[in-house]
């Protein structure tokens, strides 16, 4: 296969999705990877629908964990919100760090990055817990843009950290690389961009040098604990199952008990997704989470529900990129690209890449669409070239979600400055606050990188 058959599914792809004024397709990253797809199978020689049909699923079925952890991982979030765990998590951060102001933003942010982190999702968890927390930020003086960016930082930045990431399962489901080794590097890359936008939101932003009075907790830790202890039940088990199939003990109860169920649906194609040891995790413990009255009173349809509506523009790109992820591999253009990667400068591949998917996570304000447009021949070609697999795909899913955030169209930010402009009754600048934002995130772009040269 030619190089000119690679670059014009590619420059399609590029094309469509930044210019908008493309008349009906323009902007829209559904059509550009269908498009994008088809031609790299037209000028691959595969004219065949029947081959088109099986390419398809064929690549879906590389990417059917990760679409199937979104949509469990929207209805564990559901449950959760449910049930309080999220207050319960914020008021004992508070109590525990909160007693001072700058003391106060590190635990707010910290709330925010372990839901994000136990969650995956960065706009839930932004206007979940960010209803909690904009009026207090907001009487400790900090400006809304500020506010919104601190909310930002904790939200996106613990959405990107293990144990539910879903632009690390994104990645890791498009080169084929280990989760469980991909997190365990983004532990140490993303838990250092939050320690940094932490002590760097607490000096840039607060200003004042002690709390209002009605801003210190009433209660000790222990207390609210022994108050909401039952809310943090299941997020404490997925925490302990993660703990013990990770740590050295290596106890993986998860594939213990589902042991038969694996078996039976592993050659399954697309089905074989059911498989994933955390996407059964995070099912066993929305199960655990139904024993809760609070959960049981808005009952399983209405949650499932919210859950797979939210899920459904993240799912619908996904079939997409299956598509053009599968043409990719059938047409040849894969190869052609890994083979081409093996001539050039290991640094070009690794700089000019990182900036590449960087500038589509800023012009598009998506992770998603930066790495299912940019990562799924980057990350081969970066893998081909003699680059451990794991660190490929963390260094992937924190460059895309970096670029996403920096400005000038973060969709996270869009909502949050939406939702602190409307509890506060004023306007709030979206490109302001990823700029007051953008340290945060920088930090995390620079952790992706150096994962490329460890």
């Amino acid at each position: 296969m030619s190089m000119l058959s690679v670059l014009i599914p590619i420059a399609l792809l590029f094309v469509i999705i930044l210019c908008k004024k493309i008349p009906k397709i323009g902007g829209n990253i559904h059509a550009a990877l269908v498009i994008s797809g088809l031609a790299a199978l037209l000028l691959g020689g595969v004219y065949n629908p029947i081959t088109w049909l099986v390419s398809w699923v064929d690549g879906v079925d590389r990417i059917a964990w990760v679409m199937m952890l979104s949509i469990f991982g929207t209805i564990y979030a559901e449950t959760q919100i449910s049930m309080g765990t999220m207050d319960t998590v914020l008021t004992l951060s508070r109590a525990t760090f909160g007693k001072s102001p700058k003391g106060l933003l590190v635990a707010i942010m910290i709330s925010l990055a372990l839901a994000g982190s136990l969650l995956g999702d960065a706009i839930a968890v932004s206007t979940v817990v960010g209803v909690l927390i904009v009026k207090p930020l907001y009487d400790m003086g900090l400006k809304p843009e500020e506010i919104s960016a601190t909310v930002v930082m904790g939200a996106l930045l613990g959405s990107v950290c293990p144990p539910i990431s879903g632009a690390i399962f994104q990645a890791c489901g498009l080169v084929g690389a280990s989760t469980d080794e991909a997190s365990m590097y983004a532990y140490v890359t993303v838990g250092l961009a939050i320690a940094f936008s932490c002590v760097y939101a607490s000096f840039a932003f607060v200003k004042i040098k002690s709390l209002p009075p009605e801003l210190i907790p009433e209660k000790k830790a222990g207390q609210i604990f022994r108050e909401g202890w039952i809310t943090l039940l299941p997020m404490g088990v997925l925490i302990l199952i993660v703990i013990l199939r990770s740590g050295p003990w290596a106890i993986d109860i998860i594939a213990d008990l589902y042991a038969p169920f694996i078996n039976l649906i592993a050659d399954i194609p697309i089905v074989q997704g059911f498989t994933n040891i955390i996407l059964l995790a995070v099912f066993s413990v929305t199960v655990l989470s139904f024993l809760s009255a609070k959960v049981r009173k808005r009952g399983v349809v209405d949650i499932v529900k919210t859950g797979i509506h939210n899920v459904l523009p993240c799912t619908g790109v996904q079939l997409a990129a299956g598509f053009m992820l599968g043409a990719f591999y059938a047409s040849g253009v894969i190869e052609t690209i890994e083979q081409f990667a093996m001539t050039l400068n290991i640094h070009v591949l690794k700089l000019g890449g990182a900036a590449a998917m960087a500038l589509v996570g800023m012009l598009t304000g998506s992770q998603t669409t930066a790495q299912s447009a940019i990562f799924t021949f980057l990350g081969p070609a970066l893998i081909s070239s003699g680059l451990d697999p794991a660190k490929v795909a963390s260094a992937g899913a924190q460059i895309a979600t970096a670029g996403q955030a920096m400005p000038p169209a973060d969709l996270c930010t869009f909502v949050v400055a939406g939702l602190v402009g409307g509890i506060l009754g004023v306007k709030v600048d979206s490109v302001k606050s990823m700029i007051r934002s953008f340290p945060g995130f920088f930090v995390l772009f620079l952790g992706g990188i150096a994962l490329l040269y460890i």
